[in-house]
């Protein structure tokens, strides 16, 4: 996949066939639009282009523009739609002169001139332009004058897969795990730096690798007890996956105060600071508990790790 991050430098696109949207998670709903997108790209011999936007556009738009936390950085979705086998992926640059492009402009001085759309894919009910006011309709009206073709996945085929990036970030808050995991299509993850901590969790034979998240919006789920792989990268040796279980939170029990994450990786003993590493959430166990005391919490940390065990079978 070729990834185009200005408009400049466009190579020349053969029978462009392309989508439009955020494409935040990659999710199910998103990989029906993927399928029928190639489908069409193969009946005319022509080449798959998704066009996303970054930052976020609700970011640039919203009145509380700090509001919204993302299920993908721009590497993650990069990454998941190069999995899915696109030809070109087109990230623009969102800001308010992008977002006041009416409808008519975004279709006649944006698609058009920068692509020659042969087929537009899009999904049911999508809005586009200044106050939403483009649709399906208002592209199939420019499409006989400028000799494309408009398809709409139909209501149907996406209530199939009833899914939204809203309704994962809301599972995610919830804990509801397995939920966010069968809407995405893959185990939801993230990326965290490994620095030093204060090294309780070695002191009771429960190690952790703290994480720093780099990215601020990133979604980061709710405080608790989850069952996780992780995925450890190293040039070394190959990718390797491990089981473990990892807790976010404040640490009541050691009287902590910010919030970390910290992932304690089975049956591992290797020295990986300043690693990062990426971790695949796979159940929630449960809410982060204040205990009386170290030997109280390594008591229950015995029990979670044998419980993490027996899911991850």
């Amino acid at each position: 996949m070729m990834v185009h991050k200005s408009l400049d430098h466009l190579p020349i696109i053969k029978n462009a066939v392309i989508t439009t949207g955020t494409f935040d998670g990659v999710h199910l709903g998103h990989q029906q639009i993927i399928v029928q997108l190639k489908e069409e790209a193969a009946k005319v011999h022509g080449e798959t282009v998704i066009i996303t936007f970054h930052p976020h556009p609700r970011k640039i738009i919203s009145s509380i523009p700090g509001d919204i936390k993302l299920l993908n950085t721009l590497d993650e979705k990069t990454e998941l739609l190069d999995q899915s086998g696109i030809d070109h992926l087109v990230v623009i640059p969102f800001d308010h002169r992008f977002s006041n492009l009416t409808a008519e402009q975004f279709i006649k001085d944006f698609l058009w001139k920068y692509f020659h759309p042969r087929v537009i894919i899009t999904g049911y009910d999508h809005h586009f332009g200044k106050g939403r006011e483009g649709n399906y309709h208002l592209l199939e009206q420019f499409g006989k004058e400028l000799n494309f073709i408009v398809k709409e996945i139909p209501e149907h085929v996406l209530n199939a897969v009833t899914v939204s990036s809203t309704n994962i970030r809301e599972a995610l808050y919830e804990h509801n795990i397995e939920r966010a995991n069968k809407s995405l299509g893959y185990d939801y993850f993230f990326e965290g730096l490994v620095i030093e901590g204060n090294k309780i969790g070695r002191t009771i034979g429960y190690p952790t690798a703290n994480l720093h998240i780099d990215s601020e919006e990133k979604l980061i789920p709710g405080n608790g007890v989850y069952v996780v792989t992780v995925e450890i990268r190293n040039p070394k040796y190959e990718t390797r996956y491990l089981r473990g279980m990892m807790n976010i939170g404040i640490r009541p029990t050691v009287d902590g105060k910010k919030r970390m994450i910290e992932v304690n990786i089975f049956d591992f003993d290797e020295d990986i600071y300043g690693q990062i590493i990426r971790v695949y959430l796979k159940h929630y166990l449960r809410g982060e508990v204040k205990f009386n005391g170290l030997d109280e919490l390594k008591a229950q940390l015995a029990k979670d790790r044998d419980q993490s065990r027996e899911i991850l079978k």
